[in-house]
């Protein structure tokens, strides 16, 4: 019999929320497709975010279509780290949701 896949989703929502590294982040939304409470959708960078991306974050984005994960919820992430597990740039991280505000280039 398999686990449910919020069984290892064992914080109460809000006590930690991810941080996307922008120049990481190629917009692959695996981390979209994981996330059993909705935190993160895909979209399309803005152009106040792109300036602050590197030379190299900025190619890569520009490949990419400017599309980014983007926390939209973090309220409901419960730190299973699903995303965390699921992005192949290593774009994410766990953080107090205090500082996931920040979500410019880390």
């Amino acid at each position: 019999m398999s686990l449910p896949l919020t069984a290892g989703c064992g914080e109460a929502a809000g006590k930690l929320a991810p941080f996307v590294d922008r120049s990481r982040c190629e917009g692959k939304a695996d981390c979209v497709r994981v996330c059993p409470y909705g935190v993160f959708q895909i979209r399309t960078l803005a152009p106040g975010d792109r300036a602050a991306l590197s030379i190299a974050g900025k190619l890569k984005a520009w490949l990419h279509g400017w599309k980014q994960s983007h926390v939209v919820n973090p309220g409901a992430c419960h730190a299973c780290r699903l995303c965390i597990d699921a992005c192949p740039e290593d774009a994410l991280e766990l953080r107090a949701p205090m500082s996931v505000g920040q979500q410019t280039s880390a």
